[in-house]
């Protein structure tokens, strides 16, 4: 009798190849190896890999019947080439605009592969929309050119404001059409392009009548009912409220009033005045863009003018294609405002709706939810003892979920479907032990921290603070300074402060053990003819990139720092600066 498996790595393992016959039975491929690809792909001036004329090949299938897809791929193997070939299959030869929303920093990077993928393409940067120049010293819709490995901005220069007119032409489009008769692609840097305008509060406080001291609705003039309560001030520090405000008694015909959205809060006019870029494209140029790319869009996952950003691209659009490496975080609702930018219709249909209740069932149907029910013992024996009741979110997605949204909409390439055609890659973890005087003031910090938890248990100032230490003590030992945990007293009930350790300042001037070997390994790859760049994660109350560059200049190396004061989109230019 064979033996049934014990856990979930031995069931897949046993019954892996009958699990994927199922899948693909039930889900399959709209573009399988062997089908005909279009012949768009043969056009391209770069030539995709196998597995990426797949993806393409899959997206343009998606696209036929729904306006929604994605590319969900590892780092490395080709987004943005994917992205684009599959608008230029889809176009089939006739001129489209393109719009492309990606992170800062990648916005030249975008435009350069858009001319050595795309042929007879034209690539505009939008950099605002009329007025202000921007941190980059631009304003407007800019054309862009690739001159000498370079992007440069040469050539038209417009507005969003004049590009939504249609002044003689049948529409706006059409005038386009007769201005650029080749592909155009618009990139737009995402952080730009939610870039709107200050915003502030909106509300009545009544000096006298009924309503007197209470926060009341300018345009209704009745307090703001919540349930069983009210709106107060200190309601409106943060969050922005609104109020639907019901419609006048139907009797009174040809007078009632209809219902409508009444905000409460409104343009703050003493600061800078502005307009967001994919704000106003949603609202003013509906039907100008015939494709959308929405990069890296697992950061457009919250509640945030990014993310409602995407929402507004994928309206905007005829078809819209997201890029992504980690569309999954590890939970399951990091995907609901996602897909009800992409296809609100499906969630609606699902059963799910907008904002926090939506969300919850998302998380219950799909996700993985804890009910933490904690009883506690009251003072007075007769009584009843004290439920709480809780539910935590846990890491982990539902099959289903990939099953009902995401097989469907994305086509997914990892490193190893295109490493064939890769460069050998190697990671290798280097251990380096520590110098006798730097081992054992570490060993007495860790000793302390011990201790302090004993303590204290479950005290979260000293793991954090503790757990900061550890990390940073061996990059940086000296300038820690006291570590300070806080308790609340028993008998007081006020919040203390205690020393969890005072590690020692150790010499400022030592080369020790790990940076030693940092500078040898930048002299080998350095004597190699390789450049080489240097990671650090602590870089601001405990930097250590001044320490290290120091240390290398002392050798005879001339060293670089990038630092936060150099903006996303000007890094790119930065580096090439340090040839």
């Amino acid at each position: 009798m064979e033996s049934l498996p014990t856990d979930t790595s031995e069931y897949l393992r046993l019954y892996s190849d009958e699990l994927g016959a199922r899948i693909l039975a039930q889900f399959p491929a709209l573009h399988q190896p062997g089908d005909q690809v279009h012949p768009g792909v043969a056009r391209l001036r770069r030539k995709p890999f196998p597995a990426q004329e797949l993806a393409i090949m899959g997206i343009v299938r998606q696209w036929e019947r729904s306006n929604a897809a994605a590319a969900i791929a590892e780092c490395g193997t080709g987004k943005t080439l994917i992205s684009l070939g599959a608008v230029h299959c889809a176009a089939n030869q006739r001129p489209y605009t393109a719009l492309a929303m990606v992170p800062p920093q990648l916005v030249e990077k975008w435009a350069r592969e858009c001319f050595q993928t795309l042929p007879r393409v034209r690539v505009f940067v939008i950099d605002g929309i009329r007025n202000g120049v921007g941190s980059n010293g631009y304003t407007g819709v800019n054309e862009v050119r690739f001159r000498n490995g370079r992007i440069v901005r040469e050539g038209l220069r417009t507005t969003l404001s004049d590009l939504r007119l249609r002044k003689d032409a049948r529409s706006p489009r059409s005038r386009w059409q007769s201005i650029c008769g080749s592909p155009a692609v618009f990139i737009v840097s995402r952080e730009r392009a939610k870039l709107g305008y200050f915003w502030r509060h909106v509300f009545g406080t009544p000096r006298s009548g009924p309503f007197n001291g209470c926060v009341v609705n300018p345009d209704t003039g009745r307090p703001v009912l919540t349930g069983t309560d009210q709106l107060r001030r200190a309601d409106f520090r943060k969050a922005k409220h609104s109020e639907l405000v019901a419609g006048d008694d139907p009797t009174l015909a040809g007078k009632a009033r209809k219902p409508f959205h009444s905000a409460l809060w409104q343009s703050d006019g003493s600061k800078v005045r502005r307009y967001a870029p994919i704000d106003f494209i949603g609202r003013y140029m509906d039907g100008f863009f015939d494709y959308a790319i929405a990069d890296e869009v697992h950061e457009l996952k919250g509640d945030t003018a990014q993310g409602n950003a995407l929402g507004t691209l994928a309206s905007s659009a005829e078809r819209i294609v997201i890029l992504t490496g980690t569309l999954l975080g590890g939970y399951a609702d990091e995907l609901f405002n996602i897909l009800f930018r992409l296809n609100p219709r499906k969630m609606l249909a699902e059963g799910f709706v907008p904002g926090e209740v939506g969300l919850r069932a998302f998380s219950e149907a799909y996700g993985v939810l804890e009910k933490v029910t904690v009883i506690e013992p009251k003072d007075n024996m007769c009584s009843e003892a004290r439920v709480t009741k809780r539910v935590k979110r846990r890491p982990g997605a539902s099959p289903l979920l990939f099953g009902r949204f995401l097989l469907e909409l994305g086509a997914f390439v990892s490193l190893e479907d295109i490493s064939d055609a890769l460069p050998p890659y190697q990671e290798e973890v280097i251990p380096i032990e520590m110098d006798a005087p730097l081992a054992s003031a570490y060993a007495d910090l860790e000793r302390d921290i011990k201790d302090a938890l004993q303590a204290h248990p479950g005290n979260q100032s000293v793991i954090s603070t503790g757990m900061n230490a550890l990390l940073v003590y061996p990059d940086r030992p000296f300038g820690l300074g006291d570590l300070i945990g806080y308790a609340v007293n028993e008998d007081t009930g006020e919040r203390e402060r205690f020393v969890i350790s005072s590690p020692p300042d150790l010499e400022e001037s030592v080369a020790y053990a790990k940076e030693r070997r940092l500078v040898e390994e930048v002299k080998a790859e350095l004597a190699a003819g390789r450049r080489c760049q240097v990671y650090a994660v602590y870089t601001k109350k405990r930097d250590v990139t001044q320490r290290w560059k120091q240390l290398l200049v002392r050798e005879g190396i001339r060293v670089e720092v990038l630092t936060t004061d150099v903006p996303p989109e000007a890094r790119e230019t930065w580096y090439e600066r340090q040839h």
